[in-house]
Formats: structure tokens, sequence, C-alpha cells
């Protein structure tokens, strides 16, 4: 008598009934995950730029700024835009030739959208800002559990969104839910 191998119709049919069934359950948390995943990526990217931009107006003794940039030679007020650093030698808030580029980042991902400040974050010699800012880091659909901020203070400590009571929905320093509307 010869042995058969493989499956009957029964048993392939119980396998793709379960795999349906896990795939129905775990395919929209792998979704939030690599989304919620990406917006933290791009705040700790923004939040290291901002704290090099500190360190460096400290050390040097200088004026420093971060901003946005298209094209890295002027600053915008879109920061979805690429960012950049750099000393502003003659503290005019723009970036000129003879003004080297410190440090600089890509453009966003395509479905995340920055906001911020509508100008520079500029730190002076002490490390002190002259307004405090505020950037928000949301994902194109717009919902809420994915906003996530960075806070500049006045003394130019940047300081990350929390979820503090736990409800899903990331609260800024004043405690106000973060909305991506």
């Amino acid at each position: 008598m010869k042995k058969q191998y493989g499956l009957t119709l029964v048993e392939l049919l119980i396998t793709i009934a379960i795999v349906a069934i896990l795939a129905t359950v775990v395919a929209p948390n792998v979704r939030d995950m690599l989304i919620t995943n990406r917006v933290v990526a791009q705040l700790n990217e923004v939040s290291a730029m901002i704290q090099y931009a500190r360190s460096t107006a400290v050390n040097e003794q200088t004026t420093t700024i971060v901003c946005p940039s298209q094209d890295f030679s002027s600053c915008t007020t879109n920061w979805s835009n690429a960012k950049m650093v750099f000393i502003d030698a003659n503290s005019d808030g723009d970036r000129n030739a003879n003004e080297e580029i410190l440090a600089g980042t890509e453009i966003n991902e395509s479905t995340l959208i920055t906001t911020g400040p509508n100008a520079v974050i500029r730190f002076s010699s002490t490390g002190v800002t002259a307004s405090p800012a505020t950037i928000l880091i949301c994902h194109n659909s717009n919902e809420a559990k994915f906003a996530r901020a960075l806070t500049v203070s006045l003394q130019g400590r940047v300081k990350t969104s929390r979820d503090s009571n736990n409800d899903g929905i990331y609260e800024d320093n004043t405690g106000t839910a973060l909305s991506c509307d």
C-alpha cells in the first residue's frame, strides 16, 4: 500500500480560515504600529535638531537658528519641509551664503504633516529662545491617536508630549489633548 502525502480539502480549508482570522485581527494593529513608529522617528529627528542647535549656540557663544527650508538657502514656515541648523552670524534670521549649514534633515515622509511656528527657532548664546515654540507631527489620516508634539520653552528646553491619562491621546505641556484637525 502506498503512503500518501499532502493535505485533505478539509485540512486546507481549516488552515485558510485560521490564517484569515489572524490577518483580520493583526493587520490593523500592524498599521497603527507602523504609523506610530514613523511619527516617533520624525519627532526624535526634529528634537535632536533643536537640541543640537541649542547646544551649538551655547558652545559657540553665538546665535543659532533652526528652520524649515525648501532649498537649504532660505527659511520657510512649512515645517513639513526639510529642516536646517545654521549659525546666524549677522543676526538677520536668514541663512546667507557665508553661513554654513551645521545640520539638516530630509523632507517629511509624505504621510506625515508637521506644523510649527511661523518664525524660525532662534537660540541666543545663553541657550534661551525669544519665544516658545510647539511643533506638531500628525499622520495624514488626522487621527488624534497618532499626534505627537515638541515644545521648546523660553529657556530652550525641549519637551515631548505625553499621554498622562492613558486614554491613547497625547497632551501638550499644558495638558490639552493634541488634535490634528
